[in-house]
């Protein structure tokens, strides 16, 4: 592809980018919203994290796309923290500690 070509996949992404955050945000921003509707927007971001997380567990691209068991554990035993203690940096934090030691003991 030319460089006139990207860019103008760039312009034309952003641009619907904005016209689609527009639309929500600057259309109605200004008006109340009903009680259902700001009771499922409190739920977006529980909803998208783990369709985030789970291919990188289930499928990492660093093992060519075959599950790998030490990433496997570390995300079990991160939920369990984070079910555990509420606390997300305890669950990070375990996660991360979990991961590189496994990844250790495993190879």
């Amino acid at each position: 592809m030319s460089d006139a070509t990207v860019w103008i996949v760039i312009v034309a992404l952003g641009a619907g980018t904005y016209l689609i955050r527009f639309s929500f945000l600057g259309l109605i921003g200004s008006r109340p919203m009903p009680a259902l509707v700001l009771k499922l927007l409190r739920y977006t971001a529980v909803a998208i994290f783990p369709g985030i997380v789970a291919p990188l567990v289930l499928t990492p691209a660093a093992t060519g796309g075959a599950f790998d068991p030490a990433r496997g554990l570390a995300a079990a035993i991160t939920l369990g923290v984070g079910l555990a203690t509420r606390n997300m940096l305890a669950a990070i934090g375990a996660g991360a500690a979990s991961l590189y030691t496994f990844l250790w003991l495993l190879g």
